[in-house]
C-alpha cells in the first residue's frame, strides 16, 4: 500500500522558501495547557518572530474534560492576545483556530458545523495518545460530509499507529492531511516519534510543520532543530501549505 500511495500522493512542487507561518501552537493565555497569562504569552511570540515566524495560528485544545473550551473563549482570548501583541510591536498576525480532541462533544460540533477552522476549511483534531480510536474513519467521514477538512495533530505521536503498518496509508488514502511537529523530527519527543516522523517525511505526506508551543522548553528544542537542515528537508519530498495560509 505505502508504494501504491507514494504513486498517488506526490508533491506538487520543491519548495526551499524559509517557514514563515505556524501551524498548531497554544499562545493564548491561560485557557489550556499553554501559556499560563500573557507575559508567558507574548514571550513565546516573539520567540517565533526571532525564529522567523511572520504568520501564527494558534489551536488552543478544546477537550472536556480538561479543558473546556469554546469558540468564544478561543475567540476572546485571541482578541487580548492580539491587542498585546500589537502594543509590544511585534510585526506577527495571530489568528486561531483550534486543537479538537476526539470525544463526543468533538462530534456534536460538527453536526452543528460550529468549528474553529483554518485554510482551506480545515480543522486541526488529536487522538488519544494511548487508546487507538475505533470509530475514527467514521469521524472523517462526518467532518467531510459536513464540508470540512480534516488535519491529524501530530500523527507520528501515537504508539498505536506505530505497530499498524496500514494506518497512516489508511488515512491517506481517506483524505486526511497530516500536521507534523517540528520538535519530533528534531528527537525531542523519543526516537519511536522521531522514526516516524521521518518514516512520514520520506513518503512525502506531510502537509503542515507545526511548533505545537506550549512553553519555552519547546522554542528552546525547535530553535536547536531549525538550526539544521530538517525544515529543507522535509520540503524535498513534501507539500508544505504552511505558507499558503
Amino acid at each position: 500500500m505505502y508504494e501504491r500511495l507514494k504513486r498517488l500522493i506526490r508533491p506538487e512542487k520543491n519548495s526551499s522558501e524559509p517557514l514563515t507561518t505556524d501551524l498548531h501552537s497554544h499562545l493564548v493565555p491561560g485557557i489550556d495547557d499553554g501559556a499560563k497569562d500573557l507575559e508567558t504569552s507574548l514571550s513565546l511570540v516573539r520567540s517565533l518572530y526571532d525564529l522567523g515566524y511572520r504568520r501564527l495560528i494558534t489551536t488552543p485544545h478544546i477537550m472536556m474534560h480538561r479543558f473546556p473550551n469554546s469558540r468564544d473563549t478561543i475567540l476572546h482570548g485571541l482578541d487580548t492576545l492580539r491587542t498585546a501583541v500589537d502594543a509590544e510591536g511585534i510585526p506577527v498576525s495571530i489568528d486561531a483556530a483550534s486543537e479538537y480532541y476526539v470525544d463526543e462533544h468533538f462530534r456534536e460540533l460538527i453536526e452543528k458545523e460550529e468549528l474553529l477552522t483554518f485554510g482551506e476549511n480545515e480543522v486541526l483534531f488529536e487522538l488519544s495518545y494511548v487508546i487507538p480510536p475505533i470509530d475514527l474513519e467514521t469521524i472523517v467521514f462526518e467532518l467531510q460530509g459536513r464540508g470540512y477538512q480534516p488535519v491529524l495533530a501530530h500523527p507520528e505521536r501515537y504508539l498505536y499507529m506505530h505497530k499498524d503498518e496500514e494506518a497512516y496509508p489508511r488515512l491517506k488514502e481517506k483524505g486526511v492531511r497530516f500536521q507534523v511537529n517540528i520538535n519530533s523530527l528534531g528527537g525531542y519527543y523519543s526516537k519511536p516519534v522521531q522514526k516516524a516522523a521521518r518514516r512520514l517525511m520520506d513518503q512525502g505526506w506531510i502537509s503542515y510543520l507545526g511548533s505545537d508551543t506550549h512553553h519555552r522548553r519547546h522554542i528552546d528544542a525547535l530553535t536547536k532543530t531549525l538550526h539544521t537542515d530538517v525544515v529543507a528537508k522535509v520540503q524535498r519530498n513534501n507539500t508544505l501549505r504552511n505558507n499558503t495560509l
